[in-house]
Order: C-alpha cells, then sequence, then structure tokens
C-alpha cells in the first residue's frame, strides 16, 4: 500500500481555525495542533510543560482493545515512552470533524494507528505476525477537556463500534519510525503562544 502522509493529520485543525474567531477558542486549538505532532513525533516531553498540562492529567482508553484509565503524568509519559520507543505512537486522522468550546475540544474521525502484532495480540486481537506492524484503523470519538488557562485536563477516547475496524498488514517499507514521523513534522510544530497575551490581550484590545 501507498504510505499516508503523516502531515496531514492536523488538516481539518486548519480549517476550523480559518473560521475561528474567538481567542480562547483558537488558543485551545493551536494547543491541540501542537500536542498531536509532538506525540506523533515521540517528543512526548513537550507535551507536560505547565503551560500545555495540568499537572495531574487523566486519560480514558477504550479503543483498540484497550479499556484503561491513565491518572498523572508518570502513567502517561510511561505510555507515550513505550509508543515512540516502538513506532506506536504513528497516528493518522482521516474524515474528521472537529468542535471547540470554552472548556473543551471534541472529535470524531477516522484513526489508523501504526501497531505491533504483539501489542495487539496482548490486547486480545488475532493477528497472523507478532513482530510485523499493522495499521489499526477504527471510527473513533475524543473529548479533551481544558481548564481556565487553557491546559489540557485529559483525553477521553474511545472506538465507537469495535467490531468494524480493520487491521491491515504493512510491508517493511511502509512502516514509518519515530524519527521519521519527528522529521516530517518538525517544520509544523510551532511554539504555544503566551496564555495571557494571546487570549486575555486580544479580548482587552477589543480585537476579536
Amino acid at each position: 500500500m501507498a504510505r499516508l502522509d503523516i502531515t496531514k493529520t492536523n488538516d481539518e485543525i486548519d480549517r476550523l481555525m480559518e473560521v475561528t474567531e474567538n481567542p480562547r477558542h483558537r488558543f485551545l486549538l493551536t494547543a491541540y495542533y501542537r500536542h498531536r505532532y509532538l506525540e506523533i513525533a515521540g517528543r512526548y516531553d513537550e507535551i507536560f510543560v505547565p503551560e500545555m498540562t495540568v499537572e495531574t492529567p487523566v486519560y480514558h482508553f477504550n479503543y483498540a482493545g484497550i479499556s484503561t484509565r491513565l491518572e498523572g503524568q508518570e502513567q502517561v509519559k510511561g505510555l507515550y515512552d513505550m509508543w515512540a520507543q516502538t513506532h506506536q505512537s504513528i497516528f493518522y486522522i482521516e474524515d474528521e470533524q472537529i468542535s471547540v468550546a470554552d472548556n473543551f475540544i471534541a472529535s470524531i474521525a477516522t484513526a489508523r494507528q501504526q501497531v505491533l502484532g504483539q501489542a495487539l495480540i496482548a490486547n486480545g486481537i488475532e493477528v497472523d505476525e507478532p513482530d510485523a506492524y499493522y495499521l489499526y484503523k477504527a471510527r473513533t470519538q475524543m473529548i479533551w477537556p481544558y481548564d481556565d488557562r487553557g491546559r489540557m485536563i485529559g483525553e477521553d477516547v474511545w472506538e465507537t463500534d469495535a467490531d468494524k475496524a480493520e487491521i491491515i498488514k504493512l510491508d517493511a517499507a511502509d512502516v514509518l519510525t519515530t524519527q521519521e514521523a519527528a522529521r516530517l513534522l518538525a517544520p509544523l510544530i510551532k511554539p504555544l503562544p503566551n496564555f495571557d497575551e494571546y487570549v486575555l490581550g486580544t479580548l482587552a484590545s477589543g480585537a476579536v
């Protein structure tokens, strides 16, 4: 199969930004965009700076055979680190619809995650080769809550219909490493603006 384009993953965020004027909503979308690409690039430590994420984030997953709750930076970083080290931090997003409110972002999309066969087997999903990589393709829904400073509180991620998931074996040439993803995404990962200047400053100036 032809390799998917990792740099298109956040296209729907860009499109929503084009029609979003509320400065607080624009800040949340900017943080959401940055978080997703940092995660894919394996640069997860940059997600957990105080400006982006609360001290004790809580994640809920019901996806790809996983049903779990992660609480605190140590647990979440452990997952991100394992994904980065094993090239499972690679996500492609298609057919996405995004909505932004004052304290959350919601997304419905078709997600494809690059996953090791042995990880799928460990989660109760049968595949032929434990050492091969697969794309796990499923329709997903996500809600990411944010606090009043625009910091992510956590993630709620669930797969709407596991029976309709597709598992696609990848040829070795189509496997994208975390390092390759980091190189491709580096030009797209911009610094997070200062919340007070971006949100409160804009409101005070009447530039909305």
